[in-house]
């Protein structure tokens, strides 16, 4: 997911190779969602990165989420690789709650 501008300075200055060491190295291209999303209901989702989307319209984007919510918190046991579909799926009670505090 993006980062908005307002949250930048809260990751720390190497978050790409964090990012990229995630995605790349440990997930092998492919979201690691295992239910954490609401869906799959526990098994791995299918989706790599680039490839064209089963779930959903145009291409995969392998992002990285925080499990909990804290940009500042990038151990890797809190950060897990996950298609857009699923992060989003999963962020969407916090995107709210921070949505409602603006």
């Amino acid at each position: 997911m993006p980062i908005r501008p307002e949250n930048r300075r809260r990751y720390p200055h190497n978050w790409r190779a964090i990012s990229a060491y995630i995605r790349g190295e440990r997930a092998q291209s492919r979201c690691e969602c295992t239910g954490e999303c609401g869906l799959h209901q526990g098994r791995r989702c299918e989706e790599r990165h680039n490839d064209p989307a089963k779930w959903a319209r145009g291409r995969i984007v392998l992002t990285v989420a925080h499990l909990d919510h804290v940009p500042e918190h990038c151990e890797h046991s809190n950060l897990r690789a996950m298609c857009q579909t699923c992060h989003l799926r999963y962020g969407r009670e916090h995107h709210a709650e921070t949505r409602a505090t603006r």
